[in-house]
């Protein structure tokens, strides 16, 4: 096969594609490269064997090791096991990136996956990872409406910079991805601090301006390499069928979606056509009519299938306090979501350790969500291990939030928020970012601002110039609907983006439409919330632990951890109390009980107590000696009062004075030459 490789620059980094050279029996592949980070995208397809009425889309991200030099620090595991959530993240937004934009008509099954070969810790993978699948998508031939682009954008002093590093991301007060096609946009991830609507959309704006050099780029490397389109059976409801639903049942659709779901519709309408047709196709011609009524609805009539304004809120319920142990707790309601958002505090050495290509790190705040099936009246086979829904809905909550956390030095707690879906109707992402905000001023965690979710929807239809975008959308509007556009925020602006769509892109004017009318619904859900709790609580939960910290010095530090832990481990055996000490000298001592708080910081303040020349200790006696004794001032620091400086008389023998375990007064008169204390007991 003929090698084939094009490259641009972009923001100053080389961003090349190639194909030919690696993965020979991939139906296509695509190597991806910008600046020395590498990824290798490869496509299998295979016939669909039967009618499906969905489209069977796998995508995987993976992520190893041996990308950026690492071996896993595990002594047991070397291998590279499940997925972490970080790998989960990234494939779900290449997922959300490329899905709008096949025909409707594929079924054929796909799988998409992107291995990452090297990692340079400054070029993001996962955005490097979105541009090779789409490339890749396109030479295997599939019917898919690309190319699609995708960027990181941060803003630092007041001006945009693409894909910036990795380094300084996370400290930027915007980060920001999109994924465009020459259009619209197909996909937005964002985290910020109290961003404006205007700047986001001008943001917004900009990085897809940007993108436009990466779709151009696949565009001539497909001039090149003139791919084959894929020959494929295509799958449409039969329009017969769709016919006869409609005329013997329409009526009992239209009632199912504007007054009352009927549960029994389903089943009568297979048993009616079951001879003929298959389960599938049935099920997906009721689909496509209740889809067509519940649009037509809203788009003809401005009429939602629960009778409610396009930008009206559903009622809410606020409540806190619902758990008596737990440090904190808060249940979020709107409409039929409801969601029980728990935090708990715990000692900053409780924080989760993670291990990724980019090495070890630390995380202090954590957001949990749960998606059981029985929230929705499903059963469910996996109560045990997180979907990837769940990771997902998670991360954009801990998203929402994580910039309004206090810092370690003002709260020196790990942070723990778990959201539980009891009830679902749509958008309990969301409503895990209120229960969250909730349940942490609850449990007193001083949060900088407080902060509120909601989910916008739209119903437009392709081709057409005329939209309605809705506030507070729920289960049918979603499912039905093009849009959902998650936006959470503070009073003072947006904490986090995430937008989905099923047309081929939405454009910057009905983003703009959708903050707009997200703002005015955040603030109402805000207020709200604090007439329930208007501040964070001034004192923690009577169960959470209690927390002080101190200020060692840094040279102290090896003095109260002792050699091979054996000081701190004394401290903490004999006070009960959780201590960790950081490489800059903070102690932070953490216990429910004042009394074990208080034996653990005076251990510590013993075991680090600066003497000085001239002043009076009271110790005991450790150690005889022909020349003097030892005299123990602390645990950790003791010193040598010579026979000369025992007494004004001459003392020949120091047990006609003193005896081992006696407690007596000595002076700090210096130290030697290895820098030893030495005492006095004649000068006190």
């Amino acid at each position: 096969m003929t090698v084939i490789k094009k490259e641009t620059t972009l923001n100053g980094i080389k961003l090349s594609f190639e194909t030919g050279r690696l993965a020979p029996q991939a139906h296509a592949s695509i190597l991806a490269q910008m600046g020395d980070t590498v990824v290798l995208a490869t496509i299998v397809t295979r016939e669909a064997k039967e009618y499906s009425n969905f489209f069977p889309l796998t995508v995987e991200y993976l992520e190893k090791l041996y990308a950026s030099g690492i071996i896993s620090s595990s002594r047991f595991i070397k291998r590279e096991g499940r997925p972490s959530s970080d790998e989960i993240l990234k494939a779900r937004i290449i997922d959300r990136s490329i899905r709008p934009l096949f025909k409707e008509d594929f079924r054929n099954e796909v799988q998409l996956v992107v291995n990452v070969l090297s990692y340079d810790k400054k070029n993001d993978p996962g955005i490097l990872a979105v541009n090779a699948a789409s490339l890749a998508l396109l030479m295997a031939g599939i019917p898919f409406e690309g190319p699609v682009a995708s960027v990181s954008l941060g803003l630092e002093n007041e001006e945009f910079i693409i894909n910036p590093s990795n380094e300084i991301s996370s400290t930027l007060p915007l980060n920001l991805v999109i994924s465009s096609t020459k259009e619209s946009i197909s996909m937005i991830e964002a985290g910020a601090d109290n961003i404006k609507e205007d700047l986001m959309i001008k943001a917004i704006e900009f990085a897809k301006k940007e993108s436009q050099k990466i779709i151009e780029l696949q565009e001539e490397f497909l001039k090149e390499a003139k791919p084959q389109k894929l020959e494929y059976k295509s799958i449409e409801t039969n329009k017969d069928l769709l016919k006869n639903i409609e005329k013997e049942f329409m009526p009992q659709i239209k009632s199912s979606v504007w007054e009352k779901r009927d549960k029994d519709l389903s089943d009568n309408i297979i048993e009616k056509f079951s001879e003929e047709y298959s389960k599938d196709e049935i099920l997906e011609a009721i689909e496509i009519l209740m889809k067509k009524t519940t649009r037509e609805g809203i788009l003809n009539d401005k009429i939602r299938p629960d009778k409610r304004n396009l930008d009206e809120i559903r009622p809410l319920s606020i409540d806190i306090d619902i758990l008596p142990r737990t440090h904190g707790s808060a249940i979020f309601q709107r409409g039929d979501t409801q969601v029980l958002s728990i935090a708990t505090l715990g000692p900053i050495r409780q924080q989760q350790t993670i291990e990724s290509i980019d090495g070890e790190e630390t995380k202090r705040y954590l957001h949990h969500y749960n998606f059981p099936g029985w929230s929705v009246g499903e059963l469910s086979r996996n109560l045990y291990y997180p979907s990837r829904r769940d990771i997902g809905h998670g991360a954009l909550a801990e998203r929402a939030l994580e910039k309004q956390i206090p810092p370690e030095e003002e709260f020196p707690y790990t942070i723990r928020v778990v959201s539980e879906t009891l009830s679902s109707n749509g958008s309990s992402s969301m409503a895990s970012v209120c229960g969250s905000t909730l349940s942490l001023m609850a449990a007193g965690v001083k949060i900088k601002n407080p902060v509120a979710g909601i989910a916008m929807g739209l119903v437009k239809e392709d081709g057409h110039d005329d939209y309605i975008v809705l506030t507070d959308i729920q289960g049918p509007e979603d499912h039905f609907g093009d849009m959902d556009f998650k936006v959470a925020g503070t009073k003072e602006g947006i904490t986090a983006l995430q937008m989905d769509n099923k047309l081929k892109g939405i454009s910057v004017e009905i983003l703009t439409d959708a903050l707009e009318k997200a703002k005015i619904a955040r603030l109402f859900i805000l207020d709200k919330m604090l007439q329930v709790i208007n501040a964070p609580r001034e004192n923690l939960s009577e169960y959470a632990p209690q927390i002080e910290v101190l200020k060692i010095k840094q040279e102290k530090i090896g003095e109260l951890i002792g050699p091979g832990g054996k000081n701190i481990k004394n401290i903490i055996e004999k006070s009960g109390a959780d201590i960790d000490i950081n490489d800059e000298g903070v102690v932070a001592i953490s216990a429910i009980s004042k009394e074990s708080r208080e034996i653990a910081m005076a251990m510590i303040l013993d075991a680090t107590r600066e003497l000085e020349i001239g002043e009076v200790y009271k110790g005991k006696v450790a150690k005889i000696m022909n020349f003097g004794v030892f005299v123990d001032v602390t645990k950790s620091i003791s010193g040598l009062v010579h026979v000369s400086e025992m007494s004004n008389e001459y003392v020949k023998d120091p047990t006609q004075l003193v005896s081992e375990g006696q407690e007596v007064f000595v002076k700090l008169i210096g130290s030697d030459e290895q820098g030893r204390l030495k005492f006095s007991m004649k000068q006190v």
